[in-house]
């Protein structure tokens, strides 16, 4: 998805630089040729921008795991508290807290696989902002080279380094680029009370 988000972008650009035939000011390190390559994965994961949403996803993603294992500890104490107390109460009544035990634990989980769900949602996310932002700076340096096409380093057979832009656009880019927004907070779930337990015994 981003390479061809990379090579649409640059394409489109291309017959208006055929038709004007507009070249900016040279510029130190860009190399001129009609065709240049990049690294699309390099371009993203070494530019600031990149660093820093996987920084951010990191830390996400090292806090769901901490509230996962708290979350575990809690329902296992639950757990065994609700066992002691079975030898002491109706079955039926018993049976009641087992049910409402066993769909508090099994809403948890759906809770916590969707906080999973949303931070792959959000790593793709900012893979396309990256892309919309990136999209000036790489029609800026086809322009400064002259170019009329940039292709996917990984789709060429045989090239020479020299044409390769990926290292000037990511210079570029962390000049350029703002900072990446933070991520919303998908920690916080605290456990809901189970019911308690009725006062009435199990009869002898």
């Amino acid at each position: 998805m981003l390479r061809a988000a990379v090579l649409g972008i640059v394409l489109a650009a291309s017959p208006a630089l055929a038709q004007d035939g507009m070249r900016s000011e040279i510029r130190p390190g860009i190399v001129q040729s009609e065709i240049l390559t990049v690294e699309i994965d390099r371009l993203y994961a070494e530019s600031d921008f990149g660093k820093q949403v996987s920084e951010l996803l990191e830390e996400t993603g090292t806090a769901i795991a901490a509230e996962n294992r708290r979350i575990e500890a809690e329902l296992t104490a639950e757990e065994k508290s609700l066992t002691e107390k079975r030898r002491t109460m109706d079955p039926a009544a018993f049976r009641k807290l087992a049910d409402a035990f066993d769909t508090k634990v099994q809403e948890l989980r759906d809770a916590q696989d969707s906080k999973a769900r949303t931070l792959g949602n959000l790593s793709e996310e900012r893979r396309r902002v990256f892309i919309s932002r990136a999209e000036p700076v790489l029609a800026d340096i086809m322009r400064d080279a002259g170019a009329s096409v940039i292709l996917d380093q990984r789709t060429v057979f045989l090239s020479t380094n020299a044409i390769d832009i990926t290292e000037a656009a990511i210079s570029r880019m962390n000049e350029l680029l703002p900072e990446p927004d933070p991520l919303p907070d998908l920690t916080g779930t605290e456990l809901p009370q189970t019911p308690a337990a009725p006062e009435t015994s199990r009869k002898p």
